[in-house]
């Protein structure tokens, strides 16, 4: 192969630790390889919002959309992490020898607590949580978050905590590993845990070919009949499941040792499987266990977890989508509702009675506004000039061609002032407008004529005490918000406008990647997750 392999991958420590390795073993072999850190992209592929393609991972979605989007050529996994039901279009390429599957537990001072009644002990993941409550249920097990070093730290600086648990092999890659640990034997790790995943697009031949000299077919096979298990019971509820299984040889033959699990997320109910089978029978194995569980009260476990109560913690200021929800982390429950109601003014005829050379419309409520008092022909803009990706492809859809955008007001303006053809420009905007897109553009002897296309009215709710972030899109979400809620919270904000506002209310205020409500969903992620 004469190209370059473009190998994708997340930005993490332990993300290009995966990728540079299989960069390593790409080049052994001969080929060509570069790595490719991908961010935080859009929210379609292919003009087909992501819920259509199947894209749903949490740690996966990113890689997946630049993959469809041919940025690059394999993406590099965590294998417990790429869901069951993988995006269309995208395979399971090859799985690299497996490494260490244990669950290892850092203590801070010795080993003594694990025999004493009261132990505090920190994890983030549901499945660790009640394994651990399910042999210790006198012990408390509080949640942690974080990158792997993050949570070293917070272990370290968590007096009350005794011990913390962590995936041995992301210890262990990123050569880590503290003294005062131990492997935790009993415990049954996350399905394909320890295994790393290189994905390709099915229709790349070429590619797949390449990756199959990198396959370890006996990683393969245990990781396919533990997440085929984890398939066959979850039905799309997160609950606490672990799976493992080995090949060992028994004499001339080779079997596969599988242990299945599944508990309350309490860690008071478990139902346990073992089965054992030739190698050449191993397709066999998930649906037996599967079933096994499911007929020994697995089902009705598995409903009363998806009906247990679980505190909201997220709010959203603007109602979300159904498929929206659903890319939120099983640690999320949130909420939404629309903080801000849009009325739509009445245009003047004769403000768009003559041709506009210049035209600013920064939102998608101006679009409707303007489509509202006049059909698209009656809008003879030369020149139009938007804030945000969304608004730009709205206008270009409905009323004409965008001459520049900007992803904020402010960067507008900036460069305008630059390159704006003529000394005049017609401002749609709402009556709780930004200052900053006028006001630069006066004080470059710009003229802005403001025509009030909607109006903005607040319609807050006060959020209950167990929510912990607020998600916002606009300075006036910030402003609504505040009108009945208290800003001792985590600020979730769509763009740096929004975060210039939630500044001077909020302590800690975090911006998406790129402004979109998806991208605020992942930014909320980020937070929840623990790796």
């Amino acid at each position: 192969m004469s190209k370059i392999i473009r190998i994708g991958t997340r930005d993490s420590q332990l993300a290009l630790w995966q990728a540079n390795t299989v960069r390593q073993m790409l080049e052994k072999l001969g080929y060509k390889t570069e790595i490719v850190p991908v961010k935080s992209t859009g929210d379609l592929v292919q003009n087909k919002p992501l819920y259509e393609l199947g894209i749903t991972g949490i740690f996966t979605r990113t890689l997946d959309i630049a993959m469809l989007n041919h940025d690059i050529d394999i993406a590099v996994h965590s294998s417990k992490d790429v869901p069951t039901l993988m995006p269309k279009g995208i395979v399971q390429a090859a799985v690299l020898k497996r490494g260490n599957i244990k669950d290892l537990l850092v203590f801070k001072n010795n080993e003594e607590f694990l025999s004493q009644r009261n132990a505090i002990i920190a994890t983030g993941s549901l499945r660790r949580r009640a394994q651990w409550l399910n042999r210790y249920p006198s012990h408390s097990v509080v949640d942690i978050r974080g990158n792997v070093n993050t949570r070293l730290q917070k272990l370290d600086d968590n007096e009350d905590w005794n011990a913390a648990i962590f995936a041995a092999a992301g210890l262990g890659r990123l050569g880590i590993k503290p003294e005062n640990s131990i492997n935790l034997d009993w415990m049954i790790p996350a399905p394909a845990q320890g295994a790393i995943m290189v994905t390709a697009l099915e229709e790349d031949k070429e590619i797949r070919d390449i990756c199959k000299e990198l396959n370890h077919v006996e990683t393969e096979i245990c990781i396919n009949i533990e997440r085929k298990f984890l398939n066959l019971l979850e039905g799309g509820c997160t609950a606490p499941i672990g799976a493992l299984a080995l090949i060992k040889e028994v004499g001339e033959e080779k079997e596969v040792h599988f242990k299945g699990i599944l508990l309350s997320p309490d860690g008071s109910k478990k139902i346990e499987v073992n089965r054992v089978e030739r190698l050449d029978k191993h397709d066999t194995i998930a649906a037996f266990c599967a079933d096994y569980i499911i007929e020994r009260g697995g089902k009705s476990l598995m409903d009363t977890i998806k009906r247990s109560s679980i505190p909201t913690n997220i709010y959203s200021t603007k109602n979300l989508t159904k498929d929206q929800i659903l890319l939120f982390n099983e640690k999320v429950v949130a909420e939404s509702s629309d903080f801000i109601k849009i009325s739509l003014n009445r245009i003047k005829p004769q403000v768009v009675r003559n041709p506009i050379e210049n035209v600013i419309i920064t939102s998608k409520n101006s679009v409707e506004a303007l489509l509202h008092n006049f059909s698209a022909i009656e809008l003879q803009f030369k020149n139009i000039y938007c804030v945000g990706r969304r608004t730009k492809r709205l206008v270009e859809k409905r009323i004409g061609p965008v001459k520049h955008a900007e992803k904020n007001a402010k960067a507008l303006a900036e460069h305008l002032v630059e390159y704006i053809d003529g000394s005049k420009v017609t401002y749609f905007c709402s009556d709780l407008r930004l200052d900053d897109l006028p006001t630069i553009l006066n004080d470059n002897n710009i003229k802005v004529n403001e025509v009030e296309a909607y109006q903005t009215k607040y319609d807050c709710e006060k959020v209950k005490d167990s929510v912990e972030g607020i998600m916002f899109y606009s300075p006036s979400t910030v402003q609504s918000y505040l009108k009945e809620n208290n800003a001792d919270k985590i600020a979730f904000c769509i763009g740096e406008t929004t975060a210039t506002e939630a500044k001077k209310h909020f302590k800690d205020v975090r911006v998406a990647k790129v402004p979109t409500v998806e991208s605020v969903i992942e930014l909320v992620n980020e937070h929840y997750i623990s790796v």
